[in-house]
């Protein structure tokens, strides 16, 4: 029998190599190929038979399964209707965005809801995890408290305590002693959440594990984390708004992409029930530039303000900076701009933000960000009771998007009376709205700004 060959991975990225080189290619980071030991071949004898369940038969179709719910109903809609007996859970943000305060705001929720709940942290002591409960006001929830990065002896309290919910503060900071690399290395990150789901999904513990992430934004570590929980979450912020966003990129109890926002306060994370409300609180009067966007984050219609600034470039090459959106994008939208509207933009900075911190992804946003940019190029206001939304296509011609009657909804709650989407806009039962539907980006530039 052939002897198993050695494997070699990168410790920032997970990529897989042959042999041993100095800088990973697929990520470009230097000395962090380290070697991995063979897998045994082990025994070649089949194993017993498992059950196999028809999908057609009722019979054996289980219940939903039950939901724990924290108080906090931001976090909910985020999980889904609540926490889920024996579910994983992968929370990742930049440091110091809030994790760990979120996190010990929703377990000391819990427990006070009736759920045994027990912190472990691998980055603070115990009290110094007691002296951000005492800054939150927390010291009264029945949350146990430990500090500790020995996986085993971590599963040992996790059988002897059998709490309801388990957060794990960080899977970096864990190690596991069969495998022989440092903490936080793809091997032991890879290991230490396989043990800690394993966990969860036999003695019906609810786990939260916390994940550094790099500087692109993404989980640390192997992919395959991911692939192992059953909620991915990152909470996400810029570090000078308040604001932050709870987001949900893979839920298997629950919508993906939906969203909760919480504002960070001197006493810690507070929810924002209404966030479009917030987003636009300091529109007082029209100005150019600014435009609002009528979108949908998961299932909650979220209106925000797209704010640009065109000004004249004294660089051979003009600055594109973005803030909240895709950069990408923002390319596309000035180049259908100039070639099917004949709008030129050489010569000009473009500055674009999304304002109170949000981060917007939605195709549906191109319409509003062609708007803020031809009203700070042409110094025309939008009407301040105007939303827009619409893809945009190469040839111009404005695409129609998903629930345009939630969109419209929300846009009348907070005051607004008119609303430019695209032709072929599936409507039903919204009255009260001046809606103008657009067929493509030139009629929108010509009745709007008188160009095209």
């Amino acid at each position: 029998m052939a002897k198993a060959s050695p494997s070699f991975t990168c410790t920032a990225c997970g990529a897989a190599h042959k042999k041993w080189v100095g800088r990973c290619e697929a990520c470009g980071a230097w000395n962090t190929i380290i070697e991995e030991a063979p897998l045994s071949s082990g025994p070649k004898s089949l194993g017993a038979k498992g059950r196999v369940i028809p999908l057609t038969d009722l019979a054996t179709r289980g219940a939903p399964p039950p939901r724990a719910s924290s108080g906090m109903e931001e976090l909910d809609r985020v999980l889904g209707g609540g926490l889920v007996e024996a579910s994983a859970i992968l929370v990742g943000g930049d440091p110091g965005i809030g994790k760990s305060t979120l996190l010990l705001q929703a377990a000391a929720s819990f427990a006070r809801r009736g759920v045994k709940c027990l912190y472990i942290s691998g980055e603070e002591a115990a009290a110094q995890v007691q002296m951000r409960a005492e800054r939150l006001g927390l010291t009264d929830a029945p949350v146990g408290l430990g500090a500790e990065t020995a996986l085993r002896d971590i599963l040992t309290t996790l059988d002897a305590e059998r709490p309801g919910l388990a957060i794990i503060d960080s899977i970096q900071t864990m190690w596991l002693d069969t495998v022989d690399s440092a903490p936080g290395s793809v091997s032991q990150v890879r290991a230490a959440a396989h043990e800690l789901v394993t966990f969860a999904k036999k003695r019906g513990v609810a786990i939260v594990l916390v994940g550094h992430v790099t500087k692109e934004g993404q989980i640390a570590g192997p992919r395959v984390v991911e692939h192992m929980v059953d909620t991915v979450l990152y909470f996400e912020g810029e570090r000078g708004h308040q604001f932050r966003i709870l987001r949900a990129v893979k839920n298997r109890f629950g919508p993906a992409d939906e969203i909760g926002v919480f504002e960070m306060t001197g006493d810690g994370l507070v929810q924002v029930t209404n966030p479009s409300a917030l987003f636009l609180s300091d529109r007082d009067k029209p100005a150019p530039g600014s435009a609002v966007f009528a979108g949908i984050e998961g299932t909650r219609p979220v209106l925000t303000e797209i704010q640009a600034l065109v000004a004249p470039s004294p660089l051979g090459t003009p600055r594109r900076t973005v803030v909240g959106l895709d950069s990408g994008r923002l390319s596309t939208i000035l180049a259908v701009l100039e070639a099917r509207c004949a709008i030129p933009f050489a010569g000009l900075d473009v500055y674009l933000n999304v304002a109170g911190g949000m981060r917007v992804s939605e195709p549906a946003a191109d319409l509003a960000v062609a708007a803020a940019l031809l009203s700070a190029r042409e110094d025309v206001a939008i009407p301040p009771d105007m939303v827009l939304f619409g893809e945009i296509s190469l040839s111009g011609a404005l695409r129609p998007v998903t629930q345009t009657e939630n969109r419209l909804k929300e846009a009348m709650k907070l005051g607004f009376s008119q609303a430019i989407a695209p032709t072929r806009s599936k409507l039903a039962g919204v009255d009260g709205m001046n809606l103008r539907q657009m067929p493509d980006l030139t009629a929108f530039v010509g009745e709007m700004f008188g160009a095209g």
